[in-house]
């Protein structure tokens, strides 16, 4: 089933892709260019021995040779010259590249949520530093192999077929080489992707590896995917390079036999000594692009699988067209039939989940593990797409709702919380610039504050990457102050108290009662029963699908409703109508119809 925000991929693909070449067309264009200039200087070597033999040498002319020879140096100087500004022609069209797609590339990186990590951009660095390197030059070079071929000709007829049946059969060793290293490498780079995968995720739980001496197996976990990148990686070279030297074997092999056809064409005076010499140069320049391109043949190959995958990922996130700017969302949130399921797993993690708030209202999500209400969340600010059903904010869908405008109304706290590395007013900004009034606002709005103060630099506190350097429950308070940045009309927290103490779960309570002061919109999705004492409305999720929503108070009195004698007589083993995993000591107790505190 086609999910939404998946339309028009295969329109939109191509315009894409080709408006981004189109952009740097002019380097490619000026970058043939000069090849062709390049190439034709290399015909001055040929001719300078052409006229070195067949004049100099029978005039016995010191003049001409002086003359030939300071010609020969300057069309050397101009091909040199040329070579060095085309190199530097096809780094600019990197850069232009780069810039045009990689912050594209990281964009779509981050709306696919279950993409690998930083691969994606790996990736198109590959096929980028390909683009600016000296491999490609042998692939502007090779269209001009011809030219030589066509010279040879006028020289002689038959050097001009043995060139051309020479450059066929180099032709053609060069596709048997890409038959033979295609498989290996494809598997190397798929095992080299998984492996830097594994590898990051490693690193970021470096503290769990320790913890439980977890080093010695994941090591030998993360060997087999390194074991197989190498061993594949050593067959594709090993066929890379025997292919290679074969065909080095082959060009000059066939160098030195366009040499003995000219002297057989010259003992039946068919043709000059310099045409003999000429002749063996200009085959060695006709076929020199085709091995450097199958030295080159792995890189090639890497550059074009990675280009591949970079195109497949922004196939699949179309960039979203110019809508027109909503106005800001009073907060009024309706979900309709919500149903979704990951990526190659049939079972739906939601099901048909329907509900509605009022602007201001405050509603608590409660289920067991895997009843999907983080799902629920991410569809909820819109980084799930539903398979059916639709999202409503203000009644307007926010799949489709502009996400650079939809974000200013929206506060996020996930439950695995990431910290950016940068200052502690970066990450509550939400990197916004000219922003301090609102940082120290939504900093005591979340009661974090005076912590921050206490802090080395205040504010500009540089914080580690994910959030090393500072405790779990800083952290946590941290994500709620970059929640409630800049005021929005829907905050969704999602086990907002997980690492919280006593004085953060005043705080969080503090922090909800103010929102919903000021009408925000709040959903708090939590095990714990005790911090919903504030809420208005309870979900109740079971299998992804909708137990119970109503009144708070109905709503527990239902879950916490105890069977009827009848029942029990019949199902002796039944237990009280209660939601699994949830909590029901005193700290986390149902909170009470009256009091509003935890019973």
């Amino acid at each position: 089933m086609k999910r939404t925000g998946e339309t028009n991929v295969s329109t939109r693909r191509p315009q894409e892709i080709h408006s981004v070449f189109l952009s740097a067309r002019g380097y490619f264009v000026t970058a043939a260019l000069f090849s062709l200039g390049i190439n034709l200087l290399y015909l001055a070597a040929p001719l300078y021995m052409l006229q070195v033999y067949d004049r100099v040498v029978s005039s016995g002319s010191v003049t001409t040779l002086v003359m030939l020879t300071v010609a020969l140096l300057l069309a050397f100087m101009a091909l040199a010259a040329l070579d060095i500004v085309r190199g530097r022609v096809l780094a600019r069209a990197g850069v232009r590249l780069d810039r045009q797609l990689a912050g594209r590339v990281v964009a779509a990186t981050l709306e696919r949520t279950g993409s690998a990590g930083s691969q994606p951009l790996r990736d198109f660095d590959t096929f980028r530093q390909f683009v600016g390197g000296a491999g490609i030059s042998a692939v502007f070079d090779l269209p001009w192999a011809p030219v030589y071929i066509l010279v040879l000709y006028v020289l002689h007829p038959w050097l001009g077929l043995f060139a051309l049946c020479s450059a066929i059969i180099l032709g053609f060793m060069a596709l048997l080489n890409e038959w033979f290293v295609r498989g290996p490498q494809k598997e190397a780079n798929d095992a080299a992707m998984r492996n830097y995968g594994f590898t990051e995720m490693s690193l970021r739980n470096a503290e769990v590896v320790q913890a439980m001496g977890m080093t010695g197996g994941l090591l030998k976990r993360w060997s087999r995917d390194r074991d197989r990148h190498i061993a594949r990686q050593v067959e594709a070279a090993d066929r890379s390079g025997t292919m290679t030297s074969l065909i080095k074997f082959l060009r000059m092999a066939m160098q030195s036999l366009i040499l003995g056809l000219g002297a057989y064409l010259v003992i039946e005076r068919m043709a000059s000594a310099g045409i003999m010499f000429a002749g063996m140069l200009l085959l060695g320049r006709a076929l020199q692009p085709v091995e450097q391109v199958v030295g080159n043949w792995r890189n090639i190959v890497s550059a074009r699988a990675a280009w591949r995958r970079v195109r497949d990922l922004l196939a699949a996130t179309p960039p979203r067209a110019p809508s027109l700017n909503l106005p800001r969302p009073r907060g009024a949130l309706s979900v309709e039939g919500l149903t979704y399921a990951a990526s190659g797993n049939p079972k739906p993690i939601l099901r048909n989940v329907s509900f509605s708030l009022d602007a201001g209202e405050v509603v608590g999500v409660i289920g067991p593990s895997g009843a999907g209400k983080s799902t629920l969340a991410r569809q909820v600010v819109g980084v799930l797409s539903p398979m059916t059903g639709a999202v409503r904010l203000d009644g307007a869908d926010v799949a489709r709702w502009p996400r650079e405008s939809l974000g200013r109304y929206l506060g996020y706290l996930p439950q695995d919380i990431e910290l950016f590395a940068d200052t502690v007013a970066a990450n509550i900004s939400r990197f916004q610039e000219n922003a301090d009034a609102a940082v120290i606002e939504a900093a005591q709005l979340a009661g974090v504050h005076d912590m921050i103060l206490r802090l080395p630099d205040g504010y500009d506190t540089r914080i580690g990457e994910g959030g090393a350097g500072i405790s779990g429950g800083m952290r946590q308070r941290l994500g709620l102050a970059r929640a409630v940045f800049g005021n929005p009309s829907l905050v969704i927290l999602d086990e907002p108290n997980s690492n919280l103490d006593v004085e953060g779960d005043n705080a969080l309570a503090d922090c909800i009662g103010l929102l919903k002061e000021r009408g925000t919109t709040v959903i708090v999705i939590s095990h714990r029963m005790g911090t919903l004492g504030a809420v208005d409305k309870i979900l109740a999720l079971r299998d992804g699908m909708v137990l119970a929503f109503g009144p708070r108070n109905e709503v527990v009195s239902k879950l916490t409703r105890p069977v009827s004698a009848d029942t029990a007589r019949r199902a002796p083993s039944t237990k009280p109508d209660v939601l699994p995993d949830q909590s029901v000591d005193d700290e986390e107790a149902p909170a009470d119809a009256a009091t509003g505190h935890a019973r």
